[in-house]
């Protein structure tokens, strides 16, 4: 798997880059659901003096990543046997939905030079194999990849002149992907079926001097539709599309937010954050987990869903950072899409439709039961609860409530074991294991206070009673039969509704949702001591460091000794802990934990700054998929709850102190 080093996007169009800058994934008009590109990717190359370089060619010594603030692109390429150096800026419009590029070659050589870009594209429309048409249009000299109601149109401009030479063929015969190798392409102008296409663009560049090459990829839901977006390109010119793109980008961020002592690598990693997580963003509300679409490589399917778990929490640090504009949208995606019964499916697709699951409609015993995760329907009351709180927005909440609020917080009040009053077994935040999960457990505490806190809002005083009384009977049964006192710690769940239940001593970092959920005080003795049992146990001793899931995880497990690595280090469970410190702390010097993990993210950050679900623990590599959406919300989580906790330790000298401001 190579991890995605630049993920660019409006809501609407997606796309993501590897660190050689192939071009991986392209989504729309929905982020995150159906990629329309095929395995090989798309990519550019440079033919000079007879000779020819894809970028990915180990010739090249590059750099990937985001040009400072914003949601573009720069990519620096160097190739020293060619003689040629590449600055290339790359942004998907904040507005139209067209990705756009500027190339600035340059001559390192003394004399005057024949250059030829290339673009190959490898496409699979709808992420489908067939029923593919790719055609050139003369009047636009523009190539255009068709399907259905799907049309990409690709052009571009080398100094001021437009493809020089196109091609288009059957994938099967390879010929497209090897046509450019000898600087010119062979002309077809149309195929249909598994099909791939190849633009060039010529030019002449001065002794030591420049050319600029713009190109750009018009997505639409017509020819109509892809033609006008190509006017615009040709009338505005890509460079000035790209410059209001970045403009956008750094007014967006520009919110002031103080970050007290916090050094600059963690906040430019909040920053890099954001965006990441607004790409993840589609329009119409729903917040995908990931797009890397190398994860189905060793899994049986991607992340490219919405979890109403991850988004929630993703959506709380929208929350806090000031954008509750995006958070409403997903809170809206969830009324849109919870079931009649009052909770939510485990995940779904960005179009709102149930996505897919592994979790069985009986048990072993062939006896009916509830396929969900609990602490999903739990999470989005919560974090609800904790939006209204903030913004008290009273009109979209009314018109929410009965459709979001009063359905699943009956649900969560109904759904419980009346001899414990413990919420009924479900699938835990993990997707692995059935029974009652202290996370769960912690999940419907906080959703029922949501609710209640949403009902008051609103004039509703009997269901918010009602909804806090059922929230204390879960906290209530919760420290009850999940916290042991002889081991001086939470269990991870329970089965109560077995015969002889049994305590599940293993050891997981998810009981961070006691103090997340607000069910314990941060500083809570019983708290404390589990959460320093995580930091103990749960740390990977090797030189990467950071913090487990749980021990013995076996997701991508790299080595079967335990006492070294209980588990691969995850991002968001590192910044789990980090933020418990920072919640508890009581004095300047406790912050100092918090503020070394937050560390520890920046520094295990991938090169372009974006991070991933977890690491190789003896490497540092990345594992799994990259960028993974809940890592990024957890650092901005964390960081968060970093300076207000400063803030309150050291008064208003704190929003004066080295970290500034953003």
């Amino acid at each position: 798997m190579v991890p995605r080093e630049l993920v660019l996007g409006n809501g609407n169009v997606l796309v993501n880059f590897d660190r050689f800058f192939i071009l991986r994934e392209l989504y729309f008009p929905y982020a995150g659901m159906d990629n329309h590109v095929g395995e090989g990717g798309c990519r550019m190359g440079v033919w000079v003096d007879g000779r020819f370089a894809w970028l990915d060619d180990p010739g090249w010594e590059r750099s990937v990543g985001y040009r400072s603030g914003t949601m573009v692109g720069e990519v620096r390429a160097r190739h020293a046997d060619l003689g040629i150096d590449l600055e290339i800026h790359a942004a998907v419009h904040y507005r139209e939905d067209l990705y756009l590029q500027r190339t600035r070659l340059r001559n390192l050589r003394e004399g005057s030079r024949e250059v030829r870009l290339f673009w190959y594209h490898h496409l699979d429309l709808a992420g489908q194999h067939l029923g593919d048409t790719a055609f050139f249009e003369p009047e636009t000299r523009s190539l255009c990849h068709h399907k259905g109601w799907l049309y990409f149109l690709i052009s571009g401009r080398l100094g001021e002149h437009g493809i020089s030479c196109y091609t288009i063929g059957k994938r099967a015969s390879g010929r497209v992907r090897h046509d450019p190798l000898d600087g010119a392409l062979e002309g077809c102008a149309v195929d249909h079926g598994v099909v791939e296409s190849a633009v060039g663009f010529a030019g002449t560049v001065a002794p030591y001097g420049e050319a600029v090459h713009c190109y750009w990829l018009a997505a639409g839901r017509s020819w109509r539709e892809v033609a006008a977006l190509h006017g615009s390109a040709v009338a505005r010119g890509a460079q000035a599309l790209l410059e209001e793109t970045a403009a956008y980008w750094e007014h967006w961020l520009g919110r002031r937010r103080h970050f007290t002592d916090l050094p600059p690598e963690v906040v430019a990693l909040y920053r890099t954050s954001l965006l990441a997580v607004r790409t993840h963003c589609d329009n119409r509300g729903g917040i995908l987990a990931a797009t890397d679409h190398d994860i189905m490589l060793t899994n049986r399917d991607n992340y490219n869903y919405v979890w109403p778990r991850d988004g929630a929490l993703v959506a709380h640090a929208l929350d806090l950072a000031g954008y509750p504009e995006l958070s409403r949208r997903y809170y809206a995606f969830c009324a849109r899409v919870l079931d009649p019964g009052g909770f939510f499916w485990p995940k779904y697709r960005a179009d709102g439709a149930v996505g897919s699951s592994w979790h069985p409609r009986v048990d072993r015993a062939g006896r009916p039961q509830l396929p969900i995760q609990e602490d999903e329907t739990g999470c989005v009351l919560w974090a609800l609860g904790r939006h209204v709180g903030l913004y008290r927005n009273l009109e979209w909440l009314a018109e929410i409530y009965p459709r979001l609020v009063l359905p699943a917080a009956d649900f969560l009040q109904r759904y419980r074991d009346p001899a414990t009053g413990l919420p009924r077994e479900s699938y835990d935040l993990w997707e692995e294991r059935r029974g009652v999960s202290v996370f769960t457990a912690a999940a419907v505490y906080g959703g029922l206070v949501g609710a209640a806190t949403c009902a008051a809002l609103l004039g509703d005083g009997s269901r918010a009673a009602a909804w806090r009384r059922g929230a204390a009977e879960v906290r209530t049964a919760l420290v009850r039969h999940l916290y042991h006192p002889q081991l001086g710690r939470f269990l991870r769940r329970i089965h109560p509704e077995n015969a002889a239940p049994a305590g599940d001593f293993t050891l997981d970092a998810s009981f961070w949702g006691l103090a997340g959920f607000g069910v314990l005080s941060p500083d809570d003795p019983r708290l404390a001591r589990t959460m320093l049992a995580v930091a103990e146990g749960l740390r990977v001793r090797t030189g990467v460091g950071g913090i487990a899931r749980y021990t013995g995880d076996y997701y991508f497990r790299q080595t079967d000794d335990l006492a070294l690595v209980p588990g691969n280090p995850w991002f968001v469970t590192t910044l789990w802990l980090a933020d418990w410190y920072a919640a508890g702390a009581s004095h300047p010097g406790q912050l100092r934990a918090a503020r070394e993990l937050l560390l520890w993210a920046a520094v295990r950050r991938q090169p372009g700054g974006l991070l991933p679900e977890q690491l190789h623990p003896f490497t540092g590599e990345t594992l799994s998929v990259s960028p993974l959406t809940w890592s990024h919300g957890t650092l901005v989580l964390a960081v968060e709850r970093y300076a207000a906790k400063y803030r309150e330790l050291h008064g208003r000298e704190g929003e004066q102190a080295e970290g500034g401001e953003l």
